[in-house]
């Protein structure tokens, strides 16, 4: 087997990592953001019909334009139709709009620490990545988003609210201030829209024709391994996705399942305000325990700091519970992430760390 350094890889690909978690088997899994309540049988009975009636023509490729789903979408969006897509995970679209609005001589701006795939998928699609800090707090001033906006001039800007690792929002006068002065296309990537207490910014797409808002079908509605992703813009941003895509990205199972869930969509988005309320109590925990929080406005939190993250992860982990660690980040040594799960779950990991802290407490923190 060939070592990857000994292949003609490209040259802007070589110092890159992939993305991932890891995916071990352990009691309490909280390092995904995935939403911990399966579907209900309701459901899987309704998802078994549907995928029956697929069944019967899978020697067909799916509807092209996955006009069913993205009908539902737009529904449940309050969006019109054209200008609703869908594909494999807001990861796809994500990648879509890199295809068709960066590429060689373009470049991409996002405000760090956020979602290490923006920079992953511009950079995958030949994008040059521009990386502005947020805030000591990780917070982004409407000022400072401008002032870099103008600096750099980027083909492409990645806001993410809530933010993610640090699930902080934005508010709706930072988007509408950076979509206002940017030349290119603005994403604003909405993955955990649904726990957040802050306005999405799709009252802000009218009269913006370069605005995009993407969600996911992974979190609220707990349905990480159907992978879904969407967004809604300008009609004329779908049609120049169209152009990248490739034929049939999405299969007739995967769209069929995700109008199922869309069908189910109150049964689905029920689970929101408890894992909301755990969230609250979660942080409140993690307070008492002595441990920097940041206010969340999604389904994790991130905490610390620690002396090393790297440890106080293990520690966790030999306990059972598995959260994510983000200290390799940009400006979050440190820290972790650890999603919300069901009652139970938390309190395990409420019990795990407070064990951990006992034996290293975290580090004090300059007044």
């Amino acid at each position: 087997m060939a070592d990857l350094t000994a292949l003609p890889i490209r040259d802007d690909l070589r110092s890159l990592t992939p993305y991932g978690a890891p995916q071990l088997d352990v009691a309490v899994r909280l390092n995904t953001n995935e939403n911990p309540f399966p579907p209900s049988a309701m459901l899987l009975d309704d998802l078994r019909d549907a995928l029956a009636d697929v069944g019967a023509v899978l020697n067909r490729y799916p509807d092209r334009e996955a006009t069913a789903l993205r009908t539902d979408l737009a529904a449940y969006l309050g969006h019109n139709v054209d200008g609703t897509w869908a594909a494999n995970g807001s990861n796809e679209v994500l990648q879509h709009v890199c295809q068709a609005f960066g590429g060689a001589g373009r470049t991409a701006l996002g405000f760090e620490p956020s979602y290490s795939m923006h920079r992953l998928i511009a950079q995958g699609a030949g994008t040059a990545w521009v990386s502005v800090d947020r805030a000591a707090d990780f917070t982004l001033a409407v000022d400072a988003a401008v002032a870099a906006v103008t600096e750099h001039m980027p083909d492409i800007v990645f806001l993410c609210s809530p933010n993610n690792p640090t699930a902080t929002a934005l508010p709706a006068d930072v988007i509408a201030a950076v979509a206002d002065v940017a030349p290119g296309m603005v994403v604003v990537d909405e993955a955990y829209a649904e726990f957040s207490h802050a306005p999405s910014a799709l009252p802000l797409l009218a009269g913006r024709p370069r605005l995009i808002v993407t969600r996911t079908m992974s979190k609220a509605f707990a349905m990480a391994g159907t992978r879904v992703g969407y967004l809604a813009a300008d009609p004329g941003v779908v049609d120049a996705l169209r152009l990248v895509r490739l034929p049939y990205h999405l299969s007739a199972l995967t769209q069929a399942t995700a109008r199922v869930a869309l069908a189910h969509a109150g049964e689905l988005l029920s689970t929101v305000d408890l894992l909301k309320s755990e969230r609250d109590r979660v942080a409140s925990a993690m307070s008492e325990l002595g441990l920097r929080i940041v206010p969340s406005d999604a389904n994790f939190v991130l905490f610390g700091r620690f002396r090393s993250a790297p440890e106080a992860w293990q520690r966790l982990l030999d306990r059972g519970v598995l959260v994510r660690d983000v200290s390799s980040g940009r400006h979050l040594d440190g820290w972790l992430r650890v999603s919300i799960g069901t009652p139970g779950e938390n309190d395990a990991f409420l019990g795990a760390l407070a064990e951990v802290v006992t034996a290293e407490p975290p580090v004090e923190e300059q007044s």
